[in-house]
């Protein structure tokens, strides 16, 4: 009875962290989901050290071992793939250097 009720909790937590965190993202206005990407970055990148910390300890079991491997591989992608997004929506913020007037019929 212990786990199906530790197995319950855990699922309650999970459903309302996802709740929570959507009101959350939901209010901030969209100027600022750069930086916020950013943070949520970092963050996991702290996440995937406590990983592979894990992976390193060992003792856990080959199934909890192979869960490991799959969780830091997956999360180094979204860690990856967040900076490269977050660097393209910086770029476009940056001012283009103006274009040179090549047009020959403008010139006298």
């Amino acid at each position: 009875m212990i786990i199906a009720s530790t197995l319950t909790t855990n699922l309650a937590i999970l459903v309302l962290a996802g709740f929570v965190g959507f009101i959350v993202i939901s209010k901030i206005p969209n100027t600022l989901h750069t930086p916020l990407m950013s943070g949520t970055n970092a963050i996991h990148g702290i996440v995937l050290v406590g990983a592979l910390i894990l992976v390193g300890l060992g003792g856990l079991g080959t199934f909890s071992d192979v869960l490991l491997v799959i969780a830091v591989a997956f999360g180094t992608i979204n860690v990856i793939g967040g900076f490269l997004v977050t660097d393209r929506m910086l770029e476009m913020f940056k001012r283009k250097p103006p274009k040179p007037d090549d047009d020959p019929e403008k010139r006298p």
